[in-house]
């Protein structure tokens, strides 16, 4: 009888442990809900309880609120403070100039409608410069598709023609890329919610579209930061792998601050449909038309990147003019993001309803393919290292520390069985 009762007593005692940790109200109420459902995706049920959209987990402001507006700075012709920027990414920028990741070179001058100016003796086409508006491509910026593939993408939305062209591509089950302006989502929230709701992918096109390359280092970081944090903010905490330069201008400076600080790759374009002056008489609906027809009827190597533009009910019906013609000469037509990122638009998720890894704009993302830097990631912030802390303490509390302490821990079952081997052995 003694040996049995030695016996009994881990298993008794094992299962009042057990028994506690079931009815710890606190630890279940810290655990996530599983990640599938028990009931394969045909199941009735799931037409009853629909689970929201994947997000990173925090509760972020409602779109088009005011407590959302507030958030961000004015739009044009409001000019961006580089000083009122937050610290993380002024912190992301002296890391990235401190390891010599940053150019140093020149900012341009602005010369109105013409082309950025360099200081004399300064080549933009030389290596040192390298500006994409005069044509010089940089390693790693994206002009070009693969051969018989053919890019969409549309800049400066969203706007007041985004509901037709949203329309047009929910009826051809047509996904594409926007080339969002930061301030833009201020102004048109509910059209920019559509496009992200429908499917699209959701890209840089900084805050205030201006020529990057007059703009200081700080001034490059406000831009882009801005338009990321409004899109991170709003899309349940996703963060963009693609950015635009408005005007295509761009140099080895932007394009590094854009990698280097917020993981962005660079995306130009390899044909110009100068859409958007369509209504300023830049171009006509005819001239658009035979450039398409041209293109689209031409060599299928390289495949087409295409510049176009959501910015009026001219340019978006330009589009849909041309869009049948894409399809009647066979090319592979895909959103612009899915093309060139492996299927993936953004840094920390693989699309507008997967999961969303939890990262900060300008910080790190573990294995994000939006950058090309080699150089190390930036530290953990302090609020990365306190959730990680946080979650570390939650999954220790929840846990036993090793079997023989479970096994051993006491409760009025395993007092009993002590009571038993003291009775026996006495």
């Amino acid at each position: 009888m003694l040996v049995l009762a030695v016996l009994l007593l881990p298993l008794l005692s094992t299962a009042s442990s057990d028994h506690n940790r079931r009815h710890d109200h606190s630890h279940n109420a810290a655990k996530r809900l599983p990640s599938t459902w028990y009931h394969g995706s045909d199941h009735p049920v799931h037409s009853l309880f629909k689970r929201g959209e994947a997000t990173d987990g925090i509760t972020y402001a409602a779109v088009a609120s005011t407590e959302w507006q507030s958030a961000y700075p004015p739009g044009p012709p409001t000019k961006l403070d580089p000083q009122a920027i937050p610290q993380a990414w002024k912190s992301a920028l002296d890391a990235a100039i401190a390891r010599k990741a940053i150019p140093d070179i020149p900012v341009a001058k602005a010369m109105g409608d013409d082309n950025p100016a360099y200081p004399a003796g300064m080549d933009p086409l030389s290596p040192q410069i390298c500006s994409a508006t005069y044509k010089c491509r940089i390693k790693g910026d994206i002009w070009d598709v693969a051969d018989g593939h053919l890019g969409i993408s549309f800049d400066d939305g969203p706007t007041e023609a985004t509901p037709a062209l949203l329309a047009f591509l929910k009826q051809n089950n047509q996904p594409v890329t926007h080339f969002m302006i930061g301030s833009n989502l201020i102004s048109n929230p509910q059209q920019f919610l559509a496009a992200f709701n429908q499917g699209n992918d959701i890209a840089v096109h900084t805050w205030t579209h201006p020529h990057m390359t007059t703009l200081s280092n700080l001034e490059v970081v406000a831009e882009l930061g801005w338009t990321m944090e409004i899109i991170h903010n709003s899309t349940g905490g996703r963060i963009p792998k693609f950015w635009r330069p408005p005007y295509g201008d761009s140099d080895v400076r932007t394009t590094a601050i854009a990698r280097e600080v917020f993981g962005l790759t660079t995306v130009i374009w390899n044909q110009d449909t100068l859409d958007w002056s369509l209504t300023t008489n830049g171009t006509t609906r005819q001239i658009v038309s035979a450039s398409m027809t041209d293109w689209i009827g031409g060599p299928k190597s390289p495949g087409l990147n295409i510049l176009e533009h959501e910015t009026s009910d001219q340019s978006v019906q330009a589009f849909i003019a041309a869009y049948p013609m894409m399809k009647a000469k066979e090319w592979q037509v895909a959103s612009l993001a899915q093309l060139i990122g492996d299927n993936k638009a953004y840094q920390n998720s693989a699309s507008n309803t997967g999961d969303v890894k939890l990262a900060k704009v300008g910080a790190a993302v573990d294995g994000a393919a939006g950058g090309a830097s080699s150089t190390p990631p930036p530290t953990k912030t302090a609020s990365q290292k306190n959730a990680a802390a946080a979650t570390s303490s939650r999954s220790a509390s929840a846990t036993p520390s090793s079997a023989a302490s479970s096994r051993w821990a006491t409760g009025s079952t395993g007092t009993l069985a002590a009571a038993v081997l003291f009775m026996f052995w006495a």
